[in-house]
This record gives C-alpha cells, structure tokens and sequence, in this order.
C-alpha cells in the first residue's frame, strides 16, 4: 500500500475515535443533568427547541448558581419562618386569598435570606431547580395558581391546591444542610 492510503487510514482511524470520545463526553453530560436536574431536567428538554438548547440551559443555571452565595438559615430563622408558615396555615380558612399572597412572600423572604435573588419569578425558579429539582414545579404550579387568582380564575380548591404546592418549596427551604454537590452535578 502506498503512503497516501496509510494516511487516509490514520485520519480516519482519528476522526472514528474523536466521534467516540464526543459521544461519550456527551452522553455523560446529559447523564450528570439527568442525574442532577431529576424531573426538572424532563420538563426543560420538553419545552426547549432542542435538546442541546435544554442541556446548554441546565448548564448555565448551574454556572449561575454557582456563582450565588446560597446559605442555609440560622435555627432562629427557620423556627421564626416556621411559625410564619403555620400562622399563614391557620389564615387559609378565614382568607384563603389572603393566605397564598403571604404564602408567597414568606418563600420569597427565605429565598432572599438564604442568598437566592428575587427579583424575577421565572429566574427565581430557574435558580431553585438546581438546589430543588424535585420540588421547582411545585414551585411554578402554585405561582400560576396564584396568579389566576389574581385575576380572579381561581378556585378555593386551586387555592388550597396552591398552598401544598408552597409548602412543599417552603419545607425544602427551610432545610438545615446546604444543598449537597454531588459528582454528578459538577
């Protein structure tokens, strides 16, 4: 064989073993998401145009996440927003309107507390689906709720609905660890 053909064989040989090394780099990639993302990472794929968008997505929440200063909170301010919760429970069934706008302005006030920023729902979210993946939709069902009811296409039951589904974020907020960094999520 002549020279020419060994070189086309080397830079074929080559180009087989970067495609390999990507599809393997990649695969592991959406693995880590998948793995660090949970339920969160179904919803994005589903929603982006791709899912390269969904994952570059996923990434660039966990580089901005990264770059918050996240802090759990003192036992004195878990055990006042505790007992904020509880009185926001105990309002539901005299004001059940009332109640979800405080609600959502005591996960709001952890958030800011514990580092999160809060100034735009859709980023807040987006931020609490890296530490929160299992609970964020929680999260973004009882904040649509809460707008219906805003403008007054809410029911007492999606009220009620909408407090469960505070609660849950909430419980997950008020948690005493810093949200663990697993391999996976690097």
């Amino acid at each position: 064989m002549s020279t020419w053909v060994w070189i086309v064989i080397a830079i074929a040989a080559v180009i087989v073993v970067a495609a390999i090394v990507w599809n393997a780099l990649r695969a592991r990639r959406t693995r880590g998401l998948r793995e660090g993302f949970g339920p969160e990472y179904d919803r994005t794929v589903a929603d982006a145009p791709s899912k390269r968008e969904a994952e570059a997505d996923l990434e660039a929440r966990r580089k901005r996440r990264e770059e918050l200063d996240i802090q759990p909170l003192s036992q004195s301010s878990r055990d006042r927003y505790a007992s904020q919760w509880k009185d926001t429970q105990a309002r539901f069934v005299d004001d059940p309107v009332e109640a979800i706008g405080n609600a959502d302005a005591l996960i709001q006030q952890v958030m800011r507390e514990r580092g999160y920023p809060v100034e735009d729902f859709d980023q807040r979210a987006a931020d609490v689906s890296v530490d929160h993946p299992d609970v964020v939709n929680n999260y973004r069902a009882g904040h649509a709720i809460s707008v219906a009811n805003a403008r007054g296409n809410a029911t007492t039951d999606d009220l009620r609905q909408a407090m469960v589904h505070y609660r849950a974020l909430f419980v997950e907020l008020l948690e005493e660890r810093e949200p663990q960094t697993t391999e996976a999520s690097r």
